[in-house]
């Protein structure tokens, strides 16, 4: 009977030990699991889901999270309007709630559908844009061509279709320059 009991002890002991140690365990690969994750896959788990981005320049742009790639974020407002923002000037983000999805490797489609390619898009609608440049300037315009790392603004005013005479000037951007391309407030319809 007392071997039994020191049996008995010993083996509560060892559950006790065992469950401490697994507690530990887990709460490191929790740690390990989140010290992998990037911030656009906590934005990634907030698709759908209203988000207020600070970017450098323009400050904060906020509407819920339609799409993303590589390097950039689509948000639509709650006037329906969508901006695009470049993620490299995302400095803070408020909304993600506790979803993310899992990091996985991007494959060569992915990386190619990158803020060049959705300016690409932008710039075959020709329609009145709002370009705001890291540093806060705003430009308003129409697209006229995208290269491998600039666009080229057609600059004219918001109210105005694209046409020759309304053109002031045509400005060449960098694309790292650009923190975010909306559309562009005109009575145009």
């Amino acid at each position: 009977m007392r071997w039994e009991q020191l049996f008995a002890d010993l083996e509560a002991q060892f559950e006790v030990e065992e469950s401490a140690t697994e507690r530990a365990e887990g709460a490191s690969r929790a740690r390990a699991e989140v010290g992998r994750l990037r911030w656009v896959d906590r934005l990634g788990g907030a698709r759908g889901h209203r988000v207020g981005l600070t970017c450098t320049g323009a400050g904060e742009v906020t509407g819920r999270v339609v799409d993303l790639g590589p390097d950039w974020v689509l948000l639509v407002d709650e006037q329906q309007r969508e901006h695009l923002v470049a993620t490299a000037t995302v400095c803070a983000l408020v909304g993600l709630g506790a979803a993310t999805t899992v990091p996985v490797e991007e494959g060569a489609v992915a990386r190619a559908w990158d803020l060049r390619r959705a300016v690409r898009g932008l710039a075959r609608d020709r329609a009145p844009l709002r370009c705001v440049l890291v540093e806060g300037t705003v430009l308003t315009g129409t697209v006229d061509r995208v290269g491998a790392d600039y666009l080229e603004l057609a600059e004219h005013p918001a109210d105005e279709p694209r046409r020759r005479g309304a053109v002031r000037q045509v400005r060449t951007v960098v694309l790292t320059a650009v923190a975010v391309v909306s559309p562009a407030v005109s009575s145009l319809g």
